[in-house]
């Protein structure tokens, strides 16, 4: 009786929640189910695996606090601007990005493609070396050995110089190395913080909320970003390593490095409470190339980035070309692929082979029919690891960053993305997806309809977790 009692007042409370904030309706009705059908463990089934309180607590880390347990939607501040944009916002999908950041296109950029850390390794240490005021680097994996170790003698020696130099690591992403440069680089004066690092006490033990942004700002108008780590596993031209990873990133040199620094200095606030001042002078203008940045977190940026992309395929006039290497993308982007399929926009998702998470592998293969069915091509790159992110529209729109096109990336990590305006550029990057596109295997319906049923139950059982994957 006692525990039927204390089930009829959880069980409501409950239902409820369900009814009012939960965002997917089978999701809804599953765990209403559950609250409903086991007393008192369904209800504490809910309260501890069915309430998201992710954007609660990002929102804690940036910098919002509050007293009581936020059991409220999971959104982000969204603004939806009345007014056009800027007239120099010429572009039809300029208003996409302006309408999801309310932040206008910078114009004066140079912005160069960088191909593995073969090309951008050697330039970000010629970039430290010649820095004069800052050097201010965020990335999930900073390596102690190769590459790292290089990368930190040339921060020394800025330091040396009387530079501002911080490093900002995710607390994760420490781990994936054996050799930490925390203790050397603190020593010697570099600002070394990592991002929400694990610790038991007091506890902290968050595997989502990771800092998953590489952008490395110097001085007033010089930046990189996209999305290499600083490890070894980015050389691919030198024989340095066995298990390649091939991926690209962006030296951008004008007035829109100021936005990539005040993106720097919203996580080092996030991690130390320190505020910088990431508006050190007025960049010059240095090229042609138009940028916005988008932030995207878990916490009031939130879906951002999702809301930016489902914008531009439906804008795109004739073409969408994606490279990831992870694909999970949400029912709503998986439908306008579609849609766009049918429209007769040539769309193309070029995947690695095999990545290093077989069973994101598996739970993606498990979906890709339905893009096959519509005439989506899917082509899949053997090794090395094709670990790039761009995302293109027709012939003079990139999308580059940090983001993949998972729900870790678009839901639970803070990620970057930065538009660019630029034929040159764009005339590149597609030169670059070409290049990928010759040695890649076509993916083909039939090829998964031939799979044993053994195969497709453990890509449909991987599937089932692509929320948390």
């Amino acid at each position: 009786m006692i525990v039927l009692f204390f089930h009829f007042i959880a069980a409501p409370f409950a239902v409820v929640h369900a009814l009012l904030f939960k965002r997917d309706h089978r999701a809804a009705l599953g765990w209403i189910s559950v609250s409903i059908l086991f007393p008192i463990a369904g209800p504490l089934l809910y309260f501890f695996f069915g309430v998201n309180r992710i954007h609660h607590s990002a929102r804690e880390v940036t910098g919002w606090k509050s007293t009581l347990p936020y059991f409220g939607y999971e959104r982000g501040e969204v603004f939806l601007p009345q007014e056009l944009p800027p007239k120099s916002d010429d572009h039809p999908l300029a208003h996409v990005g302006w309408r999801t950041t309310v932040t206008p296109l910078i114009g004066g950029n140079k912005v160069t493609f960088l191909e593995n850390g073969d090309a951008f390794y050697p330039r970000l240490i010629e970039a430290i070396k010649s820095a004069q005021a800052r050097v201010w680097i965020s990335s999930y994996i900073f390596s102690g050995n190769g590459i790292g170790m290089e990368i930190a003698a040339a921060l020394i020696n800025a330091v040396k110089r009387g530079v501002d130099t911080r490093v900002l690591v995710d607390g994760v992403g420490a781990w994936y190395s054996l050799h930490s440069l925390r203790r050397r680089l603190q020593d010697m004066g570099v600002r070394y913080v990592e991002f929400l690092p694990l610790r038991l006490l007091p506890p902290s033990l968050h595997i989502n909320l990771r800092n998953h942004r590489k952008i490395a700002v110097i001085d007033t108008d010089y930046a990189f970003f996209g999305g290499l780590n600083i490890d070894d596993r980015h050389f691919v031209a030198a024989p340095r390593i066995d298990n390649p990873h091939k991926d690209v990133h962006f030296e951008l040199y004008g007035p829109a490095a100021v936005s990539l620094a005040e993106a720097f200095a919203r996580d080092w606030y996030a991690a130390t409470r320190e505020v910088l001042a990431a508006r050190i002078g007025k960049g010059e203008e240095r090229g042609n190339a138009r940028a916005r940045v988008i932030e995207d977190g878990p916490d009031e940026s939130l879906d951002r980035l999702a809301m930016t992309l489902m914008g531009l395929v439906g804008g795109a006039r004739q073409r969408i070309r994606i490279m990831t290497p992870y694909f999970l993308p949400h029912r709503e982007l998986m439908g306008a692929l579609q849609g766009a399929a049918v429209r007769g926009i040539r769309v193309e998702v070029l995947l690695p082979q095999r990545s290093n998470l077989r069973y994101v592998d598996w739970a993606t293969q498990h979906s890709l029919w339905e893009l096959l069915q519509w005439g989506v091509r899917v082509g899949l790159k053997p090794p090395p690891f094709a670990h790039s992110k761009l995302f293109m529209v027709d012939d003079d729109y990139v999308l580059a960053g940090s983001a993949n096109l998972d729900p870790r990336s678009l839901r639970l990590n803070f990620e970057v993305g930065v538009e660019l305006f630029d034929t040159a550029l764009a005339a590149t990057v597609n030169h670059y997806l070409d290049d990928a596109w010759k040695d890649a295997q076509i993916l083909r319906l039939e090829d998964l309809d031939q799979r044993s049923i053994p195969v497709r139950l453990r890509d449909g059982f991987f599937w089932l977790f692509s929320a948390y994957l």
